[in-house]
């Protein structure tokens, strides 16, 4: 196991000082930290120690090859959830075919879901259906950290009363992931409503004007809302990133 969180590194260090451990065991365990060399790729396992949350492998730029050999390295040498984002259809059936009992969605593969979920509340909110996708990838991200998001799609400030018909759900969240594209004022809608962390996701679903998700970028970044963490253009990994490392303080 050398993708190790901290509670792990314990329990190793203690295993070696009980006796249950030898040094040469240890050592073997330790030998691929930092990082393992994996053909171009080079897999940092000590991730999870310094960040908290283990390496997750970007598909695109990638051959479908090299995502079945990064993705088995993490699980073969890990400890913690892997996750695959970004992938092709081409990409998914090769690492599907080495590595099964995944979750897919939004182009993203999970294997080894972590079974512990915490008790944060975390909703995941759409703007229009047609930023679903974003969303999606956000909560499978959100999945791989434990935290297992609400959802609510559909609310946009085109119709306020569909949002307003889910205050309760919005002000009792822990943290609120906000997906809209067009003039992305839905983030600033719900930074008004909850005293949580609100997390901003533009996406480029627009018109001509939305410059494919710059208009909503730059109107989050000016939400009068205080407060808001804005991430860039279609970045739902991004987001739930940030949250995780929001409740995890």
């Amino acid at each position: 196991m050398s993708d190790m969180d901290e509670p792990a590194l314990r329990a190793l260090i203690e295993a070696i000082r009980s006796g249950d451990t030898s040094a040469d065991d240890a050592v073997d365990r330790l030998r691929r930290l930092p990082f393992a060399e994996v053909g171009e790729a080079l897999v940092d396992h000590h991730r999870t120690l310094r960040q908290g949350m283990p390496e997750a492998v970007y598909g695109p730029g990638k051959t479908a090859q090299q995502c079945v050999r990064i993705v088995e390295e993490l699980l073969a040498h890990g400890s913690g959830p892997v996750l695959l984002t970004r992938a092709s259809d081409d990409q998914i059936r090769a690492v599907l075919a080495q590595h099964r009992d995944a979750e897919v969605s939004a182009g993203c593969v999970l294997w080894r879901k972590p079974t512990a979920r915490t008790d944060r509340r975390v909703l995941v909110a759409t703007a229009g259906t047609a930023d679903t996708p974003v969303a999606d990838e956000a909560a499978i991200t959100l999945a791989a950290y434990g935290h297992d998001a609400d959802r609510l799609h559909d609310i946009g400030v085109a119709g306020l009363h569909r949002l307003l018909a889910h205050v309760d759900q919005i002000t009792g969240a822990d943290a609120v992931i906000v997906v809209a594209g067009m003039e992305g004022a839905l983030a600033s809608v719900v930074g008004g409503l909850t005293a949580c962390p609100v997390v901003a996701v533009p996406t480029s679903v627009g018109y001509g004007s939305g410059l494919d998700g710059v208009t909503a970028l730059l109107a989050m970044h000016a939400a009068c809302a205080s407060g808001i963490t804005v991430v860039g253009v279609d970045n739902g990994f991004g987001a739930a990133s940030a949250v995780a490392r929001m409740l995890r303080t």
